[in-house]
């Protein structure tokens, strides 16, 4: 029997890297796509030691003959959608090219698969931010949406897409609603990033303020490595299906804070202030998370949680402060 061959828009990303990882020790032949693959640098790739087994194509997602193209091109069995602007903050700063980059994209993207009439299964990156403030009950693949961002709204919008063409055309197509998921490979912008790489600083003997905007915000976080296998699992269900990817248990990003310094063996509140700059028009307050049907359906469920998270980011980080000493003696 031939490979699979999976397709993952939005390669370079911490999920899409640490998908085709997975997927390539599953025996996949894995495709990837940038803008430019030419000039692209798939940094993460390279960190996981598989940038030379996946195979880059060029495609700009808001051209609709740019992805037929690449379609027709690898003829997918399964295709990831991780593309678009990745940030809640920045959304708020460009809307209309958040709301374009996943609309759009993700139009092109089913189009393409019902205008060529592929057997392609689709797996669509849905996100959390879409329910906005749940209170204290925690979210199910039936919790109605209530976004309070951009990004949230477009990512809304991608969903129900979604949603119709699987109606409309019985196209297999599906979105994994993934709560916050975390790793080494998530960008300096996020806040995560942003508290591990300050905390291990200080650690390091700097003398800096660790500043943070609404640290009472609730979320529910996990290990991304984990989070993909999810992702492989909705696609080989017999029927598509939306599912909510998560922990299950939530915490204060103040917690994440009190972890990330109590590992290394630090008081917080001695490196810690709060800037009012840092605050979003509207934010979402808390966010829970029901996680039931995955580990019903797909026999899923994450292993690891908050502090078991932070302290592999924290490990990873001083293991690059440790690194980079080591390269300068």
């Amino acid at each position: 029997m031939c490979a699979k061959k999976a397709l993952i828009l939005g390669v370079s990303g911490q999920d899409g890297a640490y998908l085709a990882e997975l997927l390539l020790a599953k025996g996949y032949h894995v495709y990837g796509t940038s803008r430019d693959a030419q000039t692209a640098t798939f940094h993460n790739l390279d960190v996981l030691n598989i940038r030379e087994r996946v195979i880059c194509e060029s495609m700009a997602l808001n051209d609709f003959r740019s992805v037929l193209q690449v379609l027709s091109k690898v003829e997918p069995d399964e295709i990831y959608n991780f593309a678009g602007q990745s940030s809640v903050g920045l959304s708020f700063e460009q809307p209309v090219e958040t709301m374009e980059s996943f609309t759009i994209g993700t139009l092109n993207i089913l189009e393409g698969i019902r205008f060529l009439g592929l057997p392609t299964r689709l797996y669509n990156a849905g996100s959390s931010e879409c329910f906005g403030n749940t209170g204290s009950e925690p979210a199910d693949e039936n919790t109605p949406f209530r976004p309070r961002s951009p990004y949230a709204v477009a990512k809304a919008a991608a969903h129900w897409e979604v949603s119709n063409y699987r109606d409309a055309y019985g196209l297999f197509a599906c979105t994994g609603i993934l709560f916050n998921h975390e790793s080494p490979l998530r960008p300096a912008r996020f806040v995560t990033k942003k508290i591990v790489t300050a905390a291990c600083r200080i650690a390091n003997g700097a003398s800096e303020k660790l500043r943070l905007g609404n640290i009472d915000v609730v979320r529910d976080w996990g290990w991304a490595p984990e989070y993909v296998d999810a992702m492989w699992r909705m696609l080989q269900q017999e029927t598509a299906e939306d599912f909510v990817i998560a922990t299950g248990e939530s915490h204060s990003l103040r917690d994440f804070v009190a972890s990330a310094f109590s590992t290394l063996d630090l008081d917080w509140q001695e490196h810690v202030e709060t800037d009012p700059s840092l605050l979003r028009p509207s934010d979402l307050s808390e966010g829970h998370a029901n996680p039931l049907l995955a580990k019903e359906k797909l026999g899923w469920h994450a292993s690891k949680r908050l502090n078991d998270v932070v302290a592999l980011l924290i490990k990873q980080q001083m293991e690059q402060y440790s690194d980079s000493s080591v390269a300068r003696s």
